[in-house]
């Protein structure tokens, strides 16, 4: 949650790139207290609640302001100064308000621990993270990549289409692990195992299609499922 209140800090003093890391930061604390609580057999209520409050503060608010800005200064956007004002930048928070929403589902029919229903509010956030480390990768260079992660309609698209993922009843493999068995995990380790090849080549840029793989593997799952 501190992550998260600190990203949302450097958001408001023009840092958009340090906001950005102090969310996978965040990201990162997130696996790890799971695997706290449960190594330490400290699974509590107040801890399942706090841990979704913090969700929502790292994974919707921060990013929401993330996006915000990243609207605010986009291409086709001309900004909210004194002279002008414009909504369209104000729909980035629909990202916090649908996150919420899908950890409110969540914590009330929790449902498969191995499935999740909808994206993952911290795959959203993480998501949403990359475009300004990706916007500060590719300026140099400024081509058609560049262009279309600035572009405002690119942009709400990414805030729209998340949002209503999040709260979907799409079902998506969760990566929490039984065991260290490959047969038993196999999709898991077959995503994780892509993913880091692209992390590992693309760096940054990844990210956006590191979470579109997650999608096509769920879905690939999903029909798998349902045929068999």
């Amino acid at each position: 949650m501190l992550s998260g209140i600190l990203s949302i800090y450097c958001v408001m003093t023009g840092n958009i790139e340090l906001a950005a890391w102090f969310i996978f930061i965040a990201a990162l604390f997130d696996f790890f207290d799971g695997f706290a609580a449960r190594l330490l057999n400290a699974k509590s209520e107040i801890g399942g609640q706090l841990d979704s409050l913090a969700d929502v503060v790292s994974f919707g608010v921060a990013p929401g302001f993330i996006m915000f800005h990243m609207l605010n200064i986009s291409h086709g956007q001309p900004g909210n100064t004194a002279e002008n004002f414009s909504l369209l930048p104000f729909m980035a928070f629909i990202i916090p308000a649908f996150g919420a929403l899908r950890l409110a589902k969540f914590n009330v029919d929790p449902g498969d621990p191995n499935v999740f229903k909808g994206l993952p509010i911290p795959a959203m956030g993480i998501l949403v993270a990359s475009l300004p480390l990706i916007r500060t990768d590719l300026y140099a260079d400024r081509g058609l990549f560049y262009m279309i992660i600035t572009n405002n309609y690119f942009l709400l698209t990414v805030a729209v289409i998340g949002s209503l993922l999040m709260v979907s009843n799409f079902p998506m493999f969760s990566l929490k692990f039984s065991g260290i068995s490959f047969k038993a995990n196999m999709t898991k380790y077959i995503f994780l195992g892509i993913s880091l090849i692209l992390l590992i080549t693309l760096q940054y840029i990844a990210i956006p299609f590191i979470i579109l793989l997650y999608l096509f593997i769920s879905l690939i799952v999903y029909l798998v499922d349902i045929q068999s």
